[in-house]
């Protein structure tokens, strides 16, 4: 069973085409259980069958980033992904969400940090609402990312509210104010907190105001490593230190905010790891 858990990390992209095995059993020597979330229609697959690979220790989501809601000219090497546009295939995403080693559907949100015109806005904004449906259709929580867009998302999820699950879903890599922390609270969603709180103190008081039952700790890897890993790519075994961290921040043991956040991965993503 696992004693630690990163709730989004990225262990199907290319950064680990190399060496993918070595950084799964790294992680499973760790005590570490993951969810690998998908990104376009390539890394949700990829998420599912490393999910089927390592049934008890990887589960996957299945979605589209907004980042690829429209044509882009930045293309992450990292990833798996062309800079085209992608669609949410319905027809498609209903089978890969009947699987029950998908826990959520994302990351889907808006994310308006290299956006430049309104039409892109718009885009984003239309492919979260078909991903707000179809995480309604199919009974499945939301994987949320958003970036410089915390009103407009709140604003599109007010409206929406009566299609929300309960657990809502999780906002990834949380930046937002306590304000905003309160109203995503008060819809149903958890929250996760990744590397950046290791090195920064940005974070530190909105994490201290949002209840341990609902905050749990993610990667996002290979992206943002935690100190002392800062300089080298990011993996899933090192959500470690971001629990240390966190724990600190909430004044609790390690292993008290370990289990907490096992806790809460049970009950948004419907995990039992008693089971397992």
């Amino acid at each position: 069973m696992s004693k630690f858990f990163d709730a989004h990390t990225h262990a199907q992209f290319a950064a680990y085409d190399e060496d993918r095995d070595f950084v799964i059993k790294r992680a499973l020597a760790a005590g570490v259980g993951m969810v690998n979330v998908g990104t376009t229609r390539m890394t949700s697959e990829a998420a599912v069958g490393l999910a089927h690979r390592y049934s008890g220790i990887c589960f996957a989501t299945i979605g589209v980033h907004p980042s690829h809601a429209s044509v882009s000219e930045y293309v992450d090497p990292d990833e798996m992904a062309s800079g085209g546009e992608e669609r949410l295939e319905i027809e498609l995403y209903k089978k890969l969400a009947a699987d029950p080693a998908v826990v959520a559907i994302g990351e889907c949100g808006l994310d308006f940090f290299r956006v430049t015109g309104e039409a892109v806005r718009e885009k984003q904004k239309a492919l979260f609402g078909e991903h707000v449906a179809f995480a309604h259709d199919v009974k499945k929580p939301l994987m949320i990312h958003c970036r410089q867009a915390f009103p407009e998302l709140t604003a599109i999820l007010q409206s929406r509210r009566s299609e929300l699950l309960n657990p809502a879903g999780i906002v990834h890599f949380f930046t937002g104010t306590e304000a905003e922390a309160e109203e995503l609270l008060n819809l149903g969603f958890y929250f996760t907190f990744g590397g950046v709180i290791t090195f920064v103190r940005d974070y530190d008081r909105v994490i201290k105001t949002i209840p341990m039952e609902r905050i749990l700790s993610e990667t996002d890897a290979p992206y943002v490593t935690p100190v002392p890993h800062r300089g080298r790519r990011n993996e899933p075994a090192y959500v470690t230190e971001v629990v240390k961290k966190l724990a600190e921040l909430k004044n609790v043991s390690i292993e008290e905010m370990a289990a907490q956040i096992l806790k809460n991965a049970e009950r948004v993503f419907g995990i039992n790891f008693s089971s397992l």
